[in-house]
This record gives C-alpha cells, structure tokens and sequence, in this order.
C-alpha cells in the first residue's frame, strides 16, 4: 500500500491528465484568439455550430459548468459579436442563444486548428493507437462523470 510519503504524482494518470488539459488551453488560447476564440468557448461553440438556438441553463449544463459561469462567458461572446441572443417564445423570462454569421464564417478555421492540435499531440502514435487511446479515455471519461455527484 501506498502511503503519502512515497506517493509519486507521476505513477498516476491524474498528473498526466492535468498537464495535458492545461498544456492543450494554453496551445488552444493562442492559436485560436486571431479568430476571436478562446478554448473555454469551445463547449457553446460546438452545441451552437450547426445553427441551433439554446438557452443558458442548457449550455451551462452541456458545458459542465454552473450558470453564473455561462453568463459572464456568453456576455464576453455577445460583446465580441459571436453569440446574440432572442427571446425564447416558451419562457418570455429567458432568450434563446445562437452564434452569430461572423462566428459561424470562422467555425471552419477554428476546427483546422484543433485538428492541427490534436494531430501534433498525438505525433509518433499510429491510427490504432489513437482509436485505442481514445477508447481509453471515454472510458476514464465515463468513470469521471460518474463520481459527479
């Protein structure tokens, strides 16, 4: 058994997984702002890419973060012209929120990026072993969600 004096971060995927998450948002942030991005956007941009108009609790809740959260960022979005917002007709107390023509011009630029990003980090590995490692981590993926309460 393992105590914490000779507990080594390294052994553990958790120290991987931090890393990568914060090495591919610092990556993400720089090479997406020239089109307006941020990687913290990524979860309304990819809900909204195909024209849909959601309200802020469903985004906040897609994106796995609370609404207060999802309001500062949406409010950032509309003040940079990537989102507007309509009334929602069902519930005249909240609106409805889609991305603008500009951010719908730059999605496929964005999408080159990440892709470029995903193919530079995964460098070295062969096709099986990317499905394998993906694989993987929808399965750590789906063991995460679960401990959520």
């Amino acid at each position: 058994m393992e105590t914490f004096d000779d507990w080594d971060p390294l052994r553990h995927p958790g120290h991987y997984f931090s890393r990568i998450a914060r090495g591919l948002t610092r990556i993400g942030d720089v090479r997406l702002r020239h089109l307006g991005f941020a990687t913290a956007q990524l979860p309304v941009l990819t809900a909204l890419k195909d024209g849909a108009a959601l309200s802020q609790k469903e985004l906040a809740k897609r994106a796995k973060v609370e609404q207060p959260t999802m309001a500062q960022m949406l409010s950032r979005m509309e003040r940079d012209g990537l989102v507007h917002r309509v009334p929602d007709p069902e519930d005249k107390r909240s609106s409805l929120i889609s991305l603008t023509d500009a951010a719908l011009e730059k999605l496929p630029a964005g999408r080159a990026i990440l892709r470029q990003g995903n193919s530079e980090m995964t460098k070295g590995l062969t096709e099986d072993e990317i499905e394998t490692l993906v694989s993987l981590l929808r399965r750590v993926l789906e063991n995460v969600d679960s401990m959520e309460p």
